[in-house]
């Protein structure tokens, strides 16, 4: 990418108290300047300012002339490479070509060298499933270089709004990636972009006028009639009962596929209240879930407290992979008739909705026990049932259609009672009336 301005200078600068000053090299790009040490000497009485060199006809001024001339012309061969590579030209990467310190970063071996770094701090930093997203994320980003640029790799310095652009154009139609699953690519590929501007490999984030935002998705959570279908229903198949089992332990916990997968012996112990809990912490954040259990878990822990796969592994239930639970559950929706896309994590949303919220369970405790940190992200879980609206508004009902009563309030007596309004609002309304 060539540059709007560019300017080379040779100038004198003092070190200490020598009689020669060193002769520096500054590159000036854009306006932004970088200076560089020549590592010559040489007098302030004989240097030419306005050439930039030394001055006079002697044998030493030409030699010295003759390294500036030679260090010249290697700034602009680093130029010419820069603008044949189609890179971007900065001071900064004049000044590392002419040191030799330069190095032509790629954006697909930096992925590889996260990626690396990743699978080593699988299970003290990062989750299995993390690492899987970011090696999902890798393949898609190379074969999106071959689809826009038929290459293998690309230079971290040729990354702009463009290519961002044009990477979310690329998931959304050619891999067919929906508008929230593209912007997690996305995501995953800019956690690589900021460390290449953090090590100034890039000089600005090309995702700063790129918006990753995602759009409301409402996960409808399981009713209590189609959680009843569920629990009453005998599929006669060991493997079906298993995956209900185990989806119904999540619907009466709220724990996450991880969590319950991980989930020990050892972390269900008594309570404050004297009966049992989990207490665990989450995988994904390590946020504490102190979890009091309903008799439908007990009972669903209880069952399977023998099974061989418990007792070898020290887990308290034995928990397929995700991906065959979802495939699975899928089956024991179409079994029961529910017209809904069941997933493992649709089991977390019930719970938060269906069996607490709705049930008159604060949403800060809910909050707690789902293991957030804050009630924004719970909310995203817990969404109110219109069985809920409508009870709630038939207590409220009832309260203003109650006949007019007396309440005694220090020596007072305040009087409820029905008042016409004004105007064509609803016809009665209650107001306090001191009597």
């Amino acid at each position: 990418m060539l540059e709007k301005s560019f300017g080379l200078l040779f100038f004198l600068k003092q070190s200490g108290n020598e009689p020669k000053k060193y002769i520096y090299l500054r590159i000036t790009v854009d306006g932004h300047p970088v200076e560089l040490s020549t590592k010559k000497q040489w007098w302030e009485s004989r240097w030419d300012q306005e050439k930039g060199r030394a001055s006079g006809v002697k044998q030493d001024a030409h030699e010295v002339n003759y390294f500036l001339d030679t260090l010249e012309n290697k700034v602009f061969k680093a130029r010419k490479k820069l603008i044949e590579d189609e890179e971007l030209i900065t001071a900064e990467q004049l000044r590392d070509m002419v040191m030799g310190k330069y190095q032509r970063k790629m954006i697909m071996e930096v992925f590889a060298d996260h990626n690396r770094q990743m699978e080593a701090l699988v299970g003290k930093d990062f989750a299995e499933g993390t690492l899987e997203r970011y090696q999902t994320s890798y393949d898609h980003t190379k074969a999106f270089l071959q689809w826009q640029y038929q290459v293998d790799d690309f230079s971290i310095r040729k990354l702009d709004y463009f290519f961002i652009e044009q990477y979310a154009f690329w998931l959304k139609t050619v891999r067919c990636c929906n508008h929230n699953t593209t912007m997690k690519y996305l995501a995953n590929f800019k956690k690589i972009v900021l460390i290449c501007v953090k090590n100034k490999w890039l000089p600005a984030d090309p995702f700063i006028d790129f918006k990753l935002t995602k759009k409301p998705v409402f996960r409808e959570p399981l009713t209590e009639w189609e959680l009843e279908a569920i629990i009453s229903k005998d599929f006669g198949n060991e493997r079906l009962n298993n995956v209900r089992d185990l989806f119904l332990f999540s619907c009466a916990t709220g724990l996450a596929y991880a969590d319950v997968k991980k989930l020990k012996r050892s972390e269900i112990i008594k309570g404050v209240d004297g009966e049992l809990w989990i207490y665990t912490p989450r995988q994904k954040t390590e946020t504490p879930c102190p979890i009091p259990l309903l008799p439908l878990a007990l009972q669903i822990l209880d069952k399977y407290a023998g099974h061989p796969k418990c007792i070898n592994q020290d887990r308290a239930l034995p928990i397929l992979s995700n991906q065959k639970m979802n495939a699975y559950l899928k089956e024991i929706a179409d079994l029961c008739g529910i017209n809904k896309v069941l997933t493992f994590h649709l089991a977390r949303h019930t719970f938060a909705t269906t069996i607490t919220l709705n049930n008159g369970v604060p949403i800060e405790t809910v909050s707690k026990m789902l293991g957030h940190t804050t009630l924004t992200q719970t909310l995203h879980y817990a969404k109110v049932s219109h069985g809920k609206i409508g009870r709630d508004m038939a207590a409220l009902r009832e309260k203003y259609t109650a006949p007019a009563s007396e309440v005694e309030l220090d020596d007072s007596t305040i009087l409820l009672k029905p008042v016409k309004l004004p105007l064509n609002l609803p016809k009665y309304n209650y107001v306090l009336v001191a009597s």
